[in-house]
């Protein structure tokens, strides 16, 4: 018996990598948590069919110079599985013995996807996926195609919770299913013939973080109290893989706890009930063509505090898609759903809307269209003042000593709940929300709290910081995991 040749092995997944690589889905997202070796994985699975001559694959972020990393890792592998391999730092490629290609690419704006416009790659791998906009990602989904016979094609992707694209990956990628289990999506094709064709497509999340790389831990044992002592919201996020706390997130005061819907208490969801005659209604609008239009109806009680009773919001169920309705279609679905709602049939109703949609510049207004419309809608302008309505939005969201807060929210009204926790800073505007995300209902929301300002709510001063913030009462403040 010949005697077994110990293999140089250069790379070794970790459990949780391998689950993650060994996925059959045309799409997998991996991570939701630091420290799990998602680019190691990342990058070494784009290895994976370097034998086949016409095989390309490629390695996306946001930027070029996160791909820094990136790039520093496929050299300490690639070099030592491939000693013939050679990159070429200009084109960002490598280029194997076989003839096939890894290249490394950046699309820091949206515009950017062009330049990969009528290329194919039978791999693609995204860093960091919550860095883009979905407009980029399903892009690159068309990319995603044969080079020739006998090649792979799938998407494979990485990330944390946080950034612009937080909403798109976390309703994609999160929300539809648990952990590991696959999800599948269905979709109909007219042929040529003119018959249909039902197409599914499946994809999956493999969540992972610091506990799944024990040798991350052995070299650095202080990397877990490193993110034990971030923020709460960074802890969250990074250490445990949470999808409702993380970085960046503009109101961390909103809470969804089925626990509370009925007594309304230390909640913002809560379930629906009647509403009494005399309340006040308002109706909010942002109006959308290629993006979603959203309208929004809220109840005023006798101590101010809103609550949204009802949404109508004009999206095809992609991420950020509208429906393409016309201002005089989307008025009388307006109508449609007061007239079809006991709460809302018969109410003198106050519309508040975007002043975008009383602009005459281009020709009769959006506004204009509707109101003469058989299904006579009537809108007054709202404040758009963006800093302002957003302070109002932290002081109804804020709780009060007795657990209420000032803007509630029927557990029907889905699409507010979904967008509104989700929402993250301008990275160049840090005080106010990325423009870049599904922010109708934020937009719209906010019409109506400016024309339903209320003051700051009373803050309790809390102690004093000490001059060490690990010291207190003269004592070091250990953490615990």
């Amino acid at each position: 018996m010949e005697e077994n040749k110990e293999r140089n092995i250069v790379w070794k997944p970790q459990p949780r990598q391998l689950e993650f690589m060994r996925r059959p889905e045309p799409e997998a997202l991996y991570g939701g948590a630091a420290g799990g070796g998602k680019s190691d994985a990342l990058v070494i699975e784009a290895l994976r069919q370097v034998h086949i001559p016409h095989y390309r694959a490629l390695i996306l972020r946001k930027t070029y110079p996160q791909l820094s990393d990136l790039v520093d890792k496929s050299q300490r592998y690639y070099l030592r599985a491939f000693p013939e391999a050679q990159y070429n730092a200009t084109s960002h490629v490598w280029v194997f013995p076989s003839g096939a290609k890894i290249y490394f690419g950046s699309m820091q704006h949206t515009k950017d996807r062009t330049n990969y416009q009528g290329k194919a790659f039978d791999f693609i791998g995204f860093d960091e996926l919550t860095h883009f906009e979905w407009e980029e990602y399903s892009y690159m989904m068309s990319r995603n195609r044969p080079t020739g016979p006998g090649t792979r094609v799938y998407l494979r992707a990485t990330t944390n919770p946080g950034g612009v694209g937080h909403g798109w990956v976390k309703a994609r990628f999160i929300t539809p299913a648990p952990p590991g289990t696959p999800i599948e999506e269905e979709c109909t094709v007219q042929m040529p013939d003119g018959t249909e064709k039902m197409l599914r497509r499946a994809r999956v999340f493999i969540p992972s973080s610091v506990f799944d790389n024990p040798a991350l831990l052995k070299n650095d044992p202080g990397y877990l109290a490193s993110l034990a002592a971030m923020p709460e919201a960074e802890k969250q996020a990074l250490l445990y893989g949470s999808w409702d706390s993380f970085s960046g997130q503009v109101f961390t005061e909103w809470r969804n706890d089925p626990k509370h819907y009925e007594d309304q208490r230390w909640t913002h969801v809560i379930a629906p009930f009647a509403i009494p005659k005399h309340w006040k209604i308002y109706r909010g609008y942002d109006f959308g063509y290629s993006k979603p239009f959203s309208v929004g109806w809220y109840a005023a009680d006798e101590e101010g505090r809103l609550y949204r009773i009802k949404e109508l919001y004009g999206c095809t169920g992609r991420p950020d898609e509208g429906t393409h309705l016309d201002p005089v279609e989307q008025a009388r679905r307006i109508r449609e759903a007061e007239q079809n709602d006991p709460m809302l049939r018969g109410r003198v109703i106050t519309g508040i809307a975007d002043p975008a949609i009383f602009d005459q510049s281009r020709g009769e207004s959006v506004a204009d269209m509707q109101e003469k419309s058989p299904n006579f809608l009537h809108w007054r302008p709202g404040d758009h003042t963006r800093l302002a309505g957003k302070m109002q939005f932290h002081y109804r969201l804020h709780f009060d000593e007795e657990g209420r807060p000032m803007l509630q929210v029927f557990h029907t009204c889905k699409h507010f709940i979904r967008t509104i926790p989700n929402l993250v800073y301008d990275e160049s505007n840090v005080e106010d929300i990325d423009t870049r995300q599904e922010d109708h209902i934020y937009d719209e929301c906010r019409y109506v709290l400016m024309e339903n300002p209320i003051s700051p709510p009373r803050q309790i001063a809390g102690p004093t910081v000490r001059d060490d913030p690990l010291e207190l009462h003269g004592r070091a403040r250990f953490l615990r995991v």
